[in-house]
């Protein structure tokens, strides 16, 4: 905790420095960005060392026994992870764990499962190609560099607080617009995500095993999936599938660790990691309305509606519909970074969303989230038996070594807790 308190307090006087001193509300390539991204790693590294050498086994989450550092880094082993070229400047962030298994040479070691998660063959490759992987995620990020420069200046968020277009647009031509603005604002992280993946895969890293099919698969430390993305029908699967890497951070240091309202906590986190402008801390609380809100409605009428494909479908268009809606009004702030602007638009809006939310959770019973090692569980009850049968053989001697058994049980491990 010191050591996260110390990161994130240094982060913070870092983003204090950038945005009052040097450039207020310009988006710029500097220290701040990588900065950012070793937060990430430091903190992550410091709970994994402290689950893994000062906790109890039966304390832990399966994930966390999973990723739990059982032997202290040395200092090379630290500044190797924190510092590599491959994603020094815009991440993506990787386990520990998932580093050194790279680095020793032993991430090719993986196990083909079918779907259910059981074994089947095992594939042994020295030396899987990731040239595939590398060459389509190029692709889309000349396809979404492109669209940034020509669609994206054309479609300004800043035009949904312009007086004339408030003043004469229709509620439905402002909703559209709204939406169409902000969609146009997202392929610049699709390229920036997309470029810093590429740039691992091309270097060997981000192998993450076989599929049913024996076909390869590069998306370990992937940040993002746009298909699913732009087709989400709730806020949380919009939330799985955005920053991928920053919400596995977010959820391993915050939401498991909470005492006490996880998801009001991770977002106030995730507003002061991202930075001190306004408009990231009015995003991000509003996010915890939508967010509380959505999954009230999804507990308590989402039933009704999976019985029938035809029924299922038209929930499923509706919740689509309602969930860009209510992402593009939740992330206006975000890019219009100032109170003044983004007070401008809720305002020109009625705050009609966050009424709507606040009503919902007064009327609607909010399940409340069950954490701890029973959740787990009784979610995953096979692999939390067998987690810690493998962990009591490992209790005090994590080693880093070519030893062909324990790297088949760190390997099931792993691909088990990226499928959770």
């Amino acid at each position: 905790r010191y050591c996260f308190v110390f990161a994130l307090g240094y982060l913070t006087v870092c983003q204090i420095t950038r945005v009052y001193i040097f450039d207020y509300g310009q988006y710029s390539a500097d220290f701040s960005g990588p900065m950012m991204i070793i937060t990430q790693k430091i903190t992550s590294l410091a709970f994994e060392i402290h689950d893994g050498m000062f906790r109890k086994n039966e304390d832990l989450t399966p994930s966390q026994r999973c990723l739990a550092v059982r032997r202290m880094p040395s200092l090379l082993e630290y500044l190797s992870y924190n510092c590599n070229f491959m994603g020094i400047l815009a991440g993506p962030l990787c386990s520990y764990k998932d580093y050194i298994t790279f680095i020793e040479g032993r991430s090719y070691q993986l196990q083909q499962s079918e779907a259910n998660g059981k074994e089947d063959t095992k594939y042994e490759q020295t030396d899987p190609s990731p040239n595939i992987a590398v060459a389509q995620k190029l692709l889309i990020c000349g396809l979404s560099l492109l669209f940034h420069m020509t669609i994206t200046k054309t479609l300004p968020v800043e035009y949904n607080i312009d007086d004339d277009f408030r003043a004469t647009a229709s509620w439905p031509i402002r909703f559209f617009y709204l939406y169409v603005s902000l969609m146009a604002a997202r392929p610049k992280y699709y390229f920036a995500w997309t470029l810093a993946d590429a740039i691992n895969n091309a270097a060997g890293f981000g192998f993450r095993g076989y599929d049913k099919n024996g076909v390869t698969r590069w998306d370990l430390i992937s940040n993002l999936r746009i298909q699913q993305i732009e087709l989400s029908t709730s806020f949380k699967m919009f939330l799985d599938n955005w920053n991928i890497q920053t919400a596995l951070w977010l959820k391993r240091v915050c939401y498991e660790r909470a005492t006490f309202s996880p998801t009001i906590q991770t977002f106030i986190l995730s507003a002061i990691w991202h930075g001190v402008y306004p408009g990231y801390y009015l995003t991000f609380l509003t996010g915890v309305l939508m967010t509380l809100a959505a999954r009230a409605i999804r507990n308590n009428i989402r039933h009704y509606f999976v019985e029938s494909p035809a029924v299922k479908l038209c929930y499923d268009v509706i919740t689509w519909m309602a969930t860009q809606l209510a992402i593009s009004y939740t992330v206006v702030p975000f890019v219009l970074l100032s109170v003044k602007p983004s007070f401008t638009f809720y305002s020109s809006c009625y705050f009609c969303l966050h009424i709507a939310s606040i009503l919902v959770l007064l009327v609607l019973p909010l399940k409340r989230t069950q954490k701890g090692s029973k959740k787990h569980e009784s979610v995953q009850p096979v692999w939390s038996k067998k987690l810690e049968e493998e962990n009591l053989l490992q209790k005090n001697s994590y080693s880093t070594t070519n030893n062909s058994f324990s790297q088949k049980q760190e390997i099931t491990c792993r691909y088990q807790a990226l499928k959770q």
